[in-house]
């Protein structure tokens, strides 16, 4: 074992197979870091703040008990001496204490980002958190001084204050931390991945861009409507896709796509979002759905265009559809096209946790459609539309509202409240009443009376009657009294069912008919 050198500082240790060891400088890692969570910050003009939260996270390190740990645990040094050490040694804390003794209160914005960059964002004050909250870190001033005892490069040490604008002032402060936090966050997990385990981080590298995916979409669509019939419901799809394609090559923004069902809705927010984003320069397109049942389907009709180029998070995803890459990838969304849930989405913008925030960077200069925009909760509306319109207006996000029932969520002024809503918001398809005219395939037939009771065995008469039949009703408790006097191949679909099993139900592809205390029949 080669002995341990004079001043060389470790950052990480990695034991081979062979037993022998490599070691991660320090120094080195501290400038990838910083280069990295550069990079990261630049598309939203910040590059200055990422790399001073690059260059001093990890600055603790440096301290001779951290050192000595290191070297002991990992076995490198096995003469490393622990007795009376603890077990874990803060090494955050004296970076985020010399961003403050640089910058003074605009060192505080540093020093968030530095403490929180392993455990989460803390809070300043220790109502609820006690002795992690930042301000008493900040107190015990012990772990600069052991710090700044070792020998450390004068050019980490001083640096210039940070020059670029804080983005949102007050209203829009929160998020840009958020937005640093996930460059640290994620270019120290990139580094310490490239050192620890190469091969998984070339499992990242992604070849296809949204340029690449263009062509691929624009020949899968032109085959698509070479085969189908002239029929009135192919012509009005084919005038959907054409008047998306057209609205794409407007200014970024927030846009509606109003489409019935039936429409061709998916696919023509698909070319939108393909032609908006090649021509304006974003970087990937993020689909954000409520329900898991709608993600599957949106992700199957993907895949049979871009086989290995989509990535779905969410709880519900079927293991079989995973890939390593595909699991690494849902880390960080560092890839051309992301089918998610409405609450990964959005919660991660308002998230303090490491592994929620990690991929808010990549949501900067992106496409997010927003399919079934009306089932957004009543109850978060406020700060939803609130973090929207600060991504469109500092971060270079579209926002497409995809549904057949737009929601109302433009400024609203009454007596009782106000809500700040969305304004200017472009709708792509140019008469959507017209739309829904021609798109009306449904007749729709009330009872003669309301009030005339009708039992389990008479509905399940009466559907026997018909070739085909689709009947919902209020629970699952009713779904098992009429499932169980129909014929053998009634299909049960309910959200009690895992994806697979909805998947493979005859007849009810992908289950967009729904609902969460609900459950279907369906035969024929």
């Amino acid at each position: 074992m080669p002995p341990v050198q004079s001043k060389q500082y470790l950052a990480h240790v990695r034991q081979n197979d062979d037993g022998s060891f490599e070691i991660h400088e320090l120094e080195k890692h501290l400038r990838e870091v910083a280069r990295g969570a550069e990079r990261f910050a630049k598309p939203f003009g910040s590059a200055d703040w990422g790399f001073l939260a690059g260059l001093w996270h990890d600055l603790g390190k440096y301290s001779a008990e951290f050192q000595r740990r290191i070297k002991s645990v990992s076995g490198y040094d096995v003469e490393a001496h622990l007795e009376g050490q603890p077990w874990r040694v803060d090494h955050s804390t004296a970076g985020a204490r010399h961003a403050i003794d640089q910058f003074g209160v605009h060192g505080r914005i540093l020093a968030y980002l530095i403490a929180g960059h392993h455990a989460g964002l803390p809070d300043w004050h220790a109502d609820e958190c006690r002795g992690s909250a930042l301000k008493v870190r900040l107190d015990d001033s012990s772990h600069l001084k052991s710090t700044l005892s070792q020998t450390i490069p004068h050019e980490i040490l001083s640096q210039a204050k940070p020059t670029s604008a804080l983005l949102g002032k007050a209203e829009g402060f929160a998020l840009w931390v958020r937005m640093l936090f996930s460059c640290l966050v994620d270019a120290d997990f990139l580094d310490t991945e490239a050192f620890m385990d190469a091969n998984k981080a070339r499992q990242r590298i992604n070849t296809l861009m949204l340029p690449d995916l263009l062509p691929r979409f624009n020949a899968y669509m032109n085959e698509q409507f070479s085969k189908a019939p002239p029929t009135p419901v192919n012509r009005i799809r084919t005038e959907v896709l054409r008047q998306c394609r057209d609205k794409a090559q407007e200014t970024p923004g927030l846009f509606s796509l109003t489409v019935p069902t039936g429409g061709g809705k998916t696919l023509s927010s698909l070319a939108f979002a393909l032609e908006h984003a090649v021509l304006h320069g974003k970087r990937r397109i993020i689909y954000a759905i409520p329900y898991t049942s709608i993600i599957e389907q949106t992700a199957n009709v993907f895949r049979d265009i871009f086989p290995n180029e989509v990535i779905e998070h969410h709880s519900n995803l079927d293991p079989e559809k995973e890939t390593a890459k595909s699991r690494l990838i849902a880390e960080n969304w560092d890839a051309p096209l992301i089918v998610t849930t409405n609450v990964q989405f959005f919660e991660s913008l308002f998230a303090a946790r490491t592994s929620r925030c990690r991929k808010l960077h990549n949501i900067v200069n992106s496409v997010v459609v927003l399919d079934e925009a009306q089932l957004l909760p009543p109850e978060f509306l406020q700060p939803i539309l609130d973090v929207m319109n600060l991504l469109v207006r500092y971060y270079g996000v579209t926002f497409v509202l995809s549904t057949a029932t737009q929601p109302a969520l433009g400024t609203l002024k009454t007596f009782q409240r106000t809500l700040r809503g969305l304004d200017n918001v472009r709708e792509i398809i140019n008469d959507p009443d017209a739309l829904y005219h021609n798109l009306e395939r449904v007749t729709v037939t009330w009872p003669q009376d309301f009030h005339l009771a009708q039992d389990w065995d008479d509905i399940a008469q009466q559907i026997q009657q018909h070739p085909c039949v689709l009947a919902v009703v209020n629970s699952r408790a009713d779904a098992h009294e009429l499932h169980r006097r129909m014929p053998e191949e009634t299909v049960h679909l309910s959200a009690l069912m895992c994806g697979e099993h909805r998947s493979v139900a005859p007849t009810f592809r992908g289950g967009r008919g729904l609902k969460r205390s609900g459950s279907s029949l369906s035969r024929g």
